[in-house]
């Protein structure tokens, strides 16, 4: 027979493990949403000047031209501009050669902080989101300040 205290604490024991079973699931889906978001939310405008540079590569100065919006947006960017920055005869020419060194998410777009080893200084490169036009950007980095947790993790496991 059953005494009247047997029972006394099973259903707030039940009670505690369904609290953290129900956080440790939720901390742990905000974590792994997180790092999806932060990893692929710029996706998009990688492929663009993977693109970009592939066209580049291949010398399809057209195609890559048409990613800048051109020849409906380029007013102040000519063709013959276009092949004197990233045509063969440029600082710029081979596109293999590029690399990427900081990708920062900003506003509206996307910055691209490229180098090349013969260039004598970094490109800015933007990727607008909401059209995918790549552009010049003044600087290598978005303006202001921001977070810069891949240079930290990197730094920190390197």
């Amino acid at each position: 027979m059953a005494g009247y205290l047997d029972s006394y604490g099973v259903a707030d024991e039940r009670r505690e493990k369904l609290v953290k079973r129900i956080v440790i699931v939720t901390l742990s889906a905000i974590i792994i949403v997180s790092v999806l978001y932060f990893s692929f939310r710029t996706h998009g405008q990688e492929k663009v000047m993977s693109q970009f540079f592939q066209d580049l590569e291949q010398q399809k100065y057209q195609e890559a031209y048409k990613l800048w919006g051109c020849p409906e947006n380029c007013k102040y960017y000519p063709p013959d501009k276009f092949l004197e920055d990233w045509g063969p005869k440029s600082p710029y020419g081979s596109a293999s050669a590029f690399k990427i060194q900081h990708i920062d998410y900003c506003d509206e777009g996307v910055v691209f902080d490229v180098t090349y080893p013969k260039a004598p200084e970094d490109v800015g490169l933007w990727v607008n989101r909401s059209t995918d036009f790549i552009s010049f950007n003044p600087t290598p980095r978005c303006p202001g300040r921001h977070l810069q947790l891949g240079a930290f993790f990197h730094n920190l496991f390197s």
